[in-house]
């Protein structure tokens, strides 16, 4: 009876002790939801910032105070990673971008995700149900503090920046497992008219064991991460920027025209599907006087030459942003773009390069060998916002290094190192006019590079009026092709693509009501790319079509590449005068012979995309009548001819003694080998294969087979076996082990999805009988060696029964002298 009187006693007083807790969480939950007087919240130790919304921050944490009339309002939200660690990535790198709304529910402001990913243009029926189905997903939901004047909502919004919230994480770009809400700090806050920043000190911490493997290796560019870390610290940057109150008219896409885009399906279609609609990404430029052929904008395009740009870089900079105004005033406005030197502090003490309404060219003091041209548009019409073009300090090393190797041949100011100032300069204007053709709405068009003829890249007047590329927007660089005394301009300008692409895009047409009406204006300035191949878009297909790599020149890669491989002959000549100083170390000199080589690759690996390649043509029914064009058979094999010529044989240029003592001990025996293999594996590969044989299945009669193919690589890399005697030297026998390693793992595979392991295994087969018929007619005992392991290895993969003998066979071959 005691035990079940206690018992009793426990139970109630354990009922009565939950209950009274539970009164006690519900009232200090109401105590904590409870709207306080605004001086209590908006303390005097607040530093407040009035901009879009009245910011406030006290101590660590961050408080909106959001006037009735900002709320419901549409604002674009764009999380960039900053500043990050060595490992994960880089600064700038993109996280995402929304557009939300604040909106107000009783005694809370709601913070919601607006879609704009289907729509329903025109059709109110199929709006509605759109709309039904359009549901904006609440983000967070954040209790009122206070009320400030006019019944402004005050909000404490701290969590927004310190806790993980997944519409706004970077954990995804950096493998990370969440937040570490000890290591994570609220840098900086500013509020604008149009936009409030937020920079957030932020810690993620990293995977461990399984997934998180990958944290002890290398980090998505290829540097190493440290393996004792348990997290990694970003600078994370969010930027609440206010939307057009009126949308700009929208321009539709046209994939023959490079432009970014915006993209939603359209449930109003009348076609007999849904229609995915685009609209390209471009800045809002209306002529003062619509009647005018060529008029000022009502609001043109601004870039400020950013405070940190270095003061001998800034006239450079701001001549690459007023590159592109030839091209606007020929589709019809003058002055539409145009580079200014921002403000001095004491000039204008409010100017700020965060300030949405100002778009500008930062510098940052970084060892990135990069720059880059973002920009803010509205999702609902693709009008771009503002942009801020990011230029890190080492891309003046970057643009120095490919002019070197280049263009230097032709250029006697690049010969000897370091390169003067206005050198410098032009290759500086050249990087910015690049990005500033990004913030335009421009992507890359890599076609644009081979729509010049050798002849054209080596001629003077031609270059001097069109540059080196067709489009500044390219990744052809510097004029290799051209020789010493040819006279031919050596860097990119504004070319026939890039005036072609901003009338198409920029061109303003009178009577337009919607954007289907400018459909067949349009379609007039872009049949003009039928006739004239200038005027051609195509983004990068290297594996594929040839006409669409990085890094090349003209419409001839084989002859581009032969002219410029005599270039970095010409550039090893004079190598060691043009960078080593008397008292100074090598590394200069070590930096750019590594430069040599990787031109070198690159120039050949154009060479390697005509094996197996396609042309495509960009263009529409009715203006060709087939979009693929298989490269010759003939031009493959002229192609394989000459990577057998000048990749597989040694290149004596590179293995210069008065090089390679200065450099290591070693030689240049790795890097030639790493080289060839590189190029080899990307010639011989499963996709290219299956390329070729489909070609010749249903192609022409003028084809190149992949067994031909291999069989031209291998008389190529063992061509010293046709000559008595055989002698192989190191850099040889190196190529020959990887080529052999190479058809191995073809022939290993387990499921083979094409005929390559068949024809691989022939090739090994032809290279082993080619070897027993050499005998012992050797020039030197490593060579029969060397042969004789090949020819073992050999035979246990083709016939693991058969015993493999220790010598040749002892017969003798006749040579030519009769011994």
């Amino acid at each position: 009876m005691l035990r079940l009187a206690v018992l009793a006693f426990t139970l109630a007083f354990s009922v009565s002790f939950a209950a009274d807790s539970d009164k006690g969480d519900k009232k200090d939950k109401k105590k904590k939801d409870e709207i306080k007087p605004y001086d209590e919240v908006i303390t005097e130790e607040a530093q407040t910032d009035v901009g879009l919304f009245i910011v406030h921050r006290i101590d660590d944490k961050v408080y909106y105070e959001i006037p009735p009339d900002a709320l419901d309002q549409e604002l674009l939200w764009v999380t960039q990673i900053a500043r990050t660690q060595s490992g994960f990535g880089y600064g700038g790198t993109g996280v995402g971008n929304r557009v939300v709304r604040w909106q107000k529910r009783d005694k809370r402001i709601l913070l919601r995700d607006v879609k704009y990913r289907i729509r329903a243009e025109g059709d109110d029926a199929v709006r509605q149900s759109v709309e039904a189905t359009s549901l904006e997903p609440i983000i967070k939901a954040f209790p009122i503090k206070a009320w400030g004047k006019d019944q402004a909502a005050v909000i404490d919004v701290t969590s927004l920046f310190t806790d993980d919230v997944p519409e706004f994480s970077a954990k995804r770009k950096l493998d990370a497992s969440g937040v570490d809400s000890k290591r994570t700090f609220i840098e900086q806050v500013k509020s604008f008219p149009e936009n409030i920043e937020t920079k957030v000190l932020m810690t993620y911490k990293l995977k461990s064991g399984g997934d998180g493997a990958s944290q002890r290796g290398r980090g998505r560019r290829g540097a190493r991460r440290d393996p004792s870390q348990g997290g990694v610290t970003v600078l994370l940057h969010h930027s609440m920027v206010k939307l057009p109150d009126k949308p700009m008219s929208p321009r539709l896409h046209d994939d023959r025209v490079g432009f970014f885009s915006v993209s939603f399906q359209d449930f109003a279609s009348d076609e007999h599907e849904v229609d995915q609609i685009r609209y390209i990404t471009r800045w809002r430029l209306e002529k003062k006087d619509p009647k005018a052929e060529v008029s000022e904008p009502i609001k043109p395009i601004i870039f400020y030459v950013g405070r940190g740009v270095p003061d001998k870089w800034k006239p450079w900079v701001k001549k690459g942003v007023d590159a592109w105004q030839p091209a606007f005033e020929a589709a019809g406005f003058k002055n539409a773009i145009r580079g200014e030197y921002a403000p001095s502090e004491r000039e204008d003490p409010d100017w700020d390069a965060e300030d949405a309404r100002y778009s500008s060219i930062r510098w940052l003091p970084s060892t990135t060998e990069n720059a880059m041209g973002p920009h803010v548009h509205d999702p609902r019409t693709g009008e771009i916002i503002e942009s801020d073009i990011i230029v890190y300090h080492n891309i003046l090393k970057l643009a120095r290094d490919w002019y070197f190797t280049q263009a230097s041949p032709s250029d006697e100011r690049a010969q000897k190192l370091p390169m003067p100032d206005d050198l410098i300069g032009e290759l500086l204007a050249y990087v910015i006019a690049h990005e500033v053709g990004h913030t335009l709405g421009f992507p890359h068009n890599m076609q644009a590079s081979s729509s010049y003829t050798i002849e054209q890249l080596r001629d003077p007047e031609f270059t001097k009026k069109n540059g080196t590329e067709a489009s500044i927007m390219d990744y052809g660089r510097f004029n290799y092709v051209a020789q010493p005394g040819d006279g031919a301009a050596l860097i990119p300008v504004v070319g026939p693509y890039d005036f072609f692409a901003v009338e198409w895009g920029y061109r303003q047409f009178e009577d337009i009501k919607s954007p289907k009406d400018e459909k067949p204006h349009l379609a007039e300035i872009v049949a003009r790319q039928v006739d004239n191949p200038m005027l051609r878009f195509g983004n990068a297909d290297p594996s594929e079509d040839p006409n669409r790599q990085t890094e090349d020149l003209s419409s001839d890669s084989i002859q581009a590449t032969s002219l410029g491989l005599k270039n970095l002959e010409r550039v090893m000549s004079y190598l060691v005068d043009a960078t080593c100083k008397e008292g100074e170390d090598y590394s200069l000199l070590q930096n750019m012979y590594t430069q040599v080589i990787r031109q070198r690759d690159r120039e050949l690996g154009h060479v390697v995309s005509v094996v197996g390649g396609v042309q495509r043509t960009n263009l529409r029914h009715g203006d060709s009548d087939q979009v693929y064009f298989p490269i010759s058979g003939e031009r493959q094999r002229t192609a394989v001819a000459f990577l057998n010529e000048r990749l597989f044989q040694t290149p004596k240029e590179l293995i210069d003694p008065n090089v390679l003592q200065r450099l290591e001990a070693n030689g240049a025996a790795d890097r030639i080998l790493a080289s060839q293999k590189r190029t080899l594996r990307s010639l011989v590969s499963e996709n290219r294969a299956k390329r070729m044989a489909e070609l010749a299945e249903n192609g022409s009669d003028d084809h190149y087979l992949p067994v031909d193919m291999l069989s031209d690589v291998t008389g190529g890399i063992w061509s010293e076996l046709d000559t008595v005697p055989v002698a192989c030297d190191l850099y040889r026998r190196n190529l020959q082990r990887a080529h052999v390693e190479l058809l191995t793992g073809f022939v290993e595979q387990e499921k083979p999805s094409s005929d390559l392991p068949d024809l691989c295994r022939g090739e090994l087969r032809n290279i082993l009988d080619r070897i027993h018929a050499v005998n012992d007619n050797c020039a030197d005992r490593t060579t029969e060696l060397h042969l004789r392991g090949i020819a073992s290895r050999l035979g246990v993969l083709l016939d693991p029964r058969m015993v493999v003998p220790t010598e040749f066979p002892r017969e003798r071959v006749e040579t030519a002298s009769g011994k």
